[in-house]
């Protein structure tokens, strides 16, 4: 009697082994879509085979794995690959962390990260399990909606990077003017509905073992998912085709510094040194290329903006007349914003942005008054960095611009409520200098995303790379060297266009739950209709 129980509880378990390896692996395909590696392509079908086991578990008489559990192997495995780059924190020696401490911290940020984005797919399988939709088409329906509905709830939250859209950035330029239509919920749509389509072809397939082999491999669901795939390409192509005309009275010629300050010397004597001579050498060498402005990196003068005054590069913006947005230090009470100033032609701050999503851990401490004791601070400065407000306006001699700082880039709300009201162009300030090249090559393409969907262009200036000048198409003008010093100008014109997503923002993910709701109920179905 024992033999045959162990002998039940080993079927039980090897199923259930071979089921979670299977989602992980799913999830690492979907990770490698994008930098470094860039199978951009692959994001198409990564999801289908957590589809096909999610809906095979769910209907199964004795289901073995607990469904949650496929999602969180299928979100560890897609976040933890994207998002590896997170590692490149350590040593955090630069912010005067021990060795032990700083790899502690790092192994920490990258598991809660990976568990973080986890736990949104595995609420999506519970969901997916509960609803227990009979219909492939209301699965595919409730299954996009559900999951544009939980990046919309993550993507609202402090920490978020890898929405599923992404995946398709920098390489499919065409299908990511969609978040023109509603945002990059638009993209991430069009990315689970092909996958369930894709998933519900092989559930098909599995159920007609008695037709003729075409019909069970070219069934109706595999028909749709092509069909639907080359139709959304054909409409991202239209509106990537439509030609960006123009006026010479909009146009600004931009210049950004490129610094190359490692994280390590940058608040030393040394590196403040460094800063101070090499983005007034920078400044005045655009100036003599006739640009209108000069963009720094984020914190690229490492002073608060009361001693910013005082330094050789506000006297140089004096002494030039040519206007610069820096990026310095802003107080705030007892502790410190990290901030974009505009300088004017007379050397006077007469504009400031501050970075409202700061990067947990990096920048501050979530629940402080519980983790500061455990973590300590992770500044080197003696006050605390705080939040900026989220709904500032940034106007300039040139024109209202949208300021993304860094971790912003991540979020298109922010890009989208400055557009909304009035931003003109994109100014980009970011610093990436402590993590490997795969990561600023995608917050680039989080950057030539935000740059679509606001229909902007865009001027990106980061510390070591990649700073980048990209139009409303996304298209790339240039694009600095890593780990470089550089300086480069490009001609940029100020927009005023509104597009569908910037009038009213994400409009598809409730109109796709509506839908789901109202067809769960209006739609007459058996139970006897096969899966």
């Amino acid at each position: 009697m024992k033999s045959k129980v162990k002998s039940k509880q080993v079927k039980e378990i090897v199923p259930f082994a071979i089921y979670l390896l299977l989602s992980l692996i799913s999830g690492i395909v979907m990770g490698i879509t994008v930098a470094p590696v860039g199978a951009w392509f692959l994001a198409w079908v990564a999801l289908a085979p957590l589809w096909v086991l999610v809906i095979s578990v769910t209907h199964h008489k004795n289901p073995s794995p607990p469904i949650p559990l496929l999602g969180l192997a299928w979100g560890i495995g897609y976040h933890g690959v994207a998002l590896f780059w997170i590692t490149g924190i350590h040593p955090m020696d630069w912010l005067g962390v021990p060795w032990w401490p700083s790899l502690a911290i790092t192994v920490f940020c990258w598991s809660f990260i990976s568990l973080w984005g986890g736990l949104f797919v595995a609420i999506w399988a519970f969901v997916m399990s509960r609803l227990n939709l009979p219909k492939s088409l209301l699965r595919i329906l409730f299954g996009t909606a559900i999951w544009c509905a939980l990046e919309s709830l993550w993507s609202a939250g402090p920490l978020w990077w890898s929405s599923l859209a992404y995946t398709q950035s920098p390489h499919n330029l065409p299908i990511l003017h969609l978040g023109q239509i509603s945002g990059p919920n638009t993209v991430t749509a069009a990315i689970v509905t092909v996958n369930g389509l894709m998933a519900e072809s092989w559930i098909n397939y599995q159920q007609n073992q008695t037709s003729p082999l075409p019909l069970r491999l070219i069934n109706k669901y595999l028909a749709v998912a092509t069909s639907l795939l080359i139709t959304l390409q054909i409409i991202g192509f239209i509106l990537y085709a439509i030609p960006l005309v123009e006026p010479p009275a909009t146009a600004l010629k931009v210049g950004i510094v490129q610094g190359n300050i490692p994280n390590k010397i940058k608040l030393l004597p040394e590196g403040v040194q460094r800063a101070v001579r090499g983005y007034t050498e920078g400044y005045l060498t655009l100036v003599n290329q006739g640009v209108h402005a000069v963009l720094t990196p984020e914190g690229a003068m490492p002073f608060f903006d009361n001693d910013l005054a005082v330094t050789p590069l506000v006297s140089a913006i004096e002494a030039k007349g040519v206007i610069a947005w820096v990026g310095a230090f802003g107080r705030k009470g007892r502790s410190y914003t990290n901030s974009l100033f505009t300088v004017n032609a007379q050397g006077e701050i007469t504009s400031r942005y501050d970075k409202s999503k700061l990067v947990p851990l990096g920048e501050y401490i979530p629940f402080e008054e519980i983790l500061g004791k455990l973590i300590q601070r992770l500044s080197p400065l003696d006050e605390h960095q705080v939040h900026g407000s989220p709904n500032q306006i940034f106007d300039t001699p040139l024109g209202r611009a949208i300021v993304g700082i860094c971790y912003e880039s991540a979020f298109p709300e922010v890009f989208r409520r400055q557009a909304a009201a009035g931003g003109e162009f994109i100014l980009s300030s970011s610093n990436d200098a402590h993590y490997s090249a795969a990561m600023p090559f995608q917050h680039h393409a989080q950057d030539i995303m935000r740059a679509i969907e606001t229909d902007r262009w865009s001027v990106r200036a980061t510390n070591t790379g990649y700073s980048a000048f990209v139009n409303p198409h996304g298209k790339t003008l240039w694009m600095s060297g890593y780990n470089t010093y550089e300086t480069h100008a490009e001609t940029v014109y100020r927009r005023q266009t509104k597009t569908l997503y910037v009038r009213w923002g994400d409009w598809l993910t409730p109109l796709l739950l509506i839908l789901g709701v109202v067809a769960k109920f209006a739609i007459p179905y058996r139970k006897t209709t096969p899966i």
